[in-house]
């Protein structure tokens, strides 16, 4: 293995305790973090080692010996939206890693590049909680598109669906922050995961920055013959008033335009994983899927993979983009995206999570998220659009999702 991007690589696996905060094995901007409810994995190190595609990464993962306990290596990473089951760019095998399983065990993962003489990695780092930072002022947001500009895109989106050239596509927007400070990723990764823990905590390398944020999508899990995804579809707002939030949630849970947007991402997620599976189940019913400041109706699937079974990154693939992101059917809804969003997506609403050399993994949808970019960052949000959308109500679901976000940022 001559090929110096595919490396040699030894394997070294140390235990640590259950109380291990995997945040403290995160290093940015080189670093990777995802975590769900302690669970997940983190890397640390210099110059992680990087990969175009699928066959290199395991031919490493799987290649290299493991010295001490048998624990699989992981790479970690996110992927851009646009490169579903392409190049790799975005996933590494860092150099020291930390991985807590389902059964609570937690390793300690060093990969050895046994051609390189690269010392040690630094040392873990717990993480100190700074000061909130007053409220961002109008002067330091930017929108784009604009308020109006949105509107338009959602009715010229709703025009197309009524022609039907798609029955729904997602359209996204952005608001460019200047913080006036610089901002770090762990801080906000930190507020993020304390804010909610059922959320899928993520933090990696993006093509200008660091990407952070707090998912509530699981696109797919595997573990073993196990796999797993939970879609989310349709959305309405929290209130702090308990009556009206179940009023809320009554109404999203009856509303026909957001179940008929729920439907068509389970009709998509069950016809991609069926044929990998020997059985498959989900939810007769979408179920409410809350969050700090947004409901969901939430469809949740389980099957067994048929041998010889693929890996999570085989799954990833294979789903990516569902509806929940781009839109039905695909490749109109990507076309509409490309026309009516006046940015490039990047690595938001791109797979991010890990996986090991054993296949497994686990991966959400890179949501409710930032670029962070020294004392700048870009927010991401989106809506899905059906015939029945109103642009005004799609453009308030954005506004709420940058609010929500938006405090959390002051304390990152």
């Amino acid at each position: 293995m001559n090929d110096p991007a595919v490396p040699l690589l030894e394997s070294r696996a140390v235990p640590l305790g259950e109380a291990f905060d995997l945040l403290a094995a995160y290093r940015p901007p080189l670093g990777a973090f995802f975590e769900r409810r302690g669970r997940g994995a983190a890397g640390i190190g210099g110059q992680p080692f990087l990969f175009e595609g699928p066959t290199d990464l395991f031919r490493v993962l799987r290649g290299a010996p493991r010295l001490g306990p048998d624990v699989a290596l992981v790479a970690i990473g996110g992927m851009g939206f646009s490169q579903g089951g392409g190049p790799l760019r975005g996933l590494m095998i860092p150099r020291r890693a930390v991985r807590r399983d389902h059964g609570g065990q937690t390793w300690r993962l060093d990969a050895i590049d046994m051609e390189s003489e690269a010392g040690d990695p630094p040392p873990f780092e717990p993480v100190v909680g700074g000061a909130v930072h007053e409220p961002f002022a109008d002067i330091q947001l930017r929108e784009v598109p604009s308020a109006n500009a949105y509107e338009e895109a959602v009715r010229e989106a709703v025009a197309r669906i009524r022609r039907r050239e798609m029955r729904k596509v997602v359209l996204a927007r952005t608001i460019e922050v200047t913080a006036e400070r610089e901002l770090d990723p762990r801080l906000l990764a930190g507020r993020l995961r304390a804010v909610d823990p059922d959320a899928y905590t993520f933090a990696v390398p993006a093509d200008h920055g660091v990407l952070v944020g707090a998912s509530p999508e699981l696109l797919v899990s595997r573990r073993g013959h196990e796999v797993r995804s939970n879609p989310l579809a349709g959305s309405a707002p929290r209130s702090g008033d308990p009556d009206e939030d179940r009023a809320n949630a009554d109404a999203l849970i009856s509303s026909s335009k957001d179940r008929e947007e729920h439907s068509i991402v389970v009709d998509a997620v069950a016809g991609t994983l069926r044929p990998f599976c020997v059985e498959l189940e989900w939810d007769p019913e979408p179920v409410l899927r809350e969050t700090p400041n947004v409901w969901h109706l939430s469809t949740r699937f389980r099957g067994s993979l048929r041998e010889p079974a693929p890996t999570a990154l085989e799954l990833v693939a294979a789903l990516h983009p569902t509806p929940a992101v781009a839109g039905e059917p695909r490749e109109a809804a990507l076309e509409a995206i490309a026309s009516l969003e006046p940015f490039d997506r990047g690595r938001y609403a791109g797979p991010v999570g890990w996986v090991d050399a054993e296949g497994d993994g686990e991966w959400a949808i890179a949501l409710r998220c930032a670029e962070l970019r020294g004392d700048r960052a870009v927010l991401y949000a989106g809506a899905g659009i059906v015939a029945d959308s109103d642009p005004a109500r799609e453009l308030d679901e954005t506004e709420r999702k940058f609010r929500a976000f938006l405090d959390a940022l002051r304390w990152g």
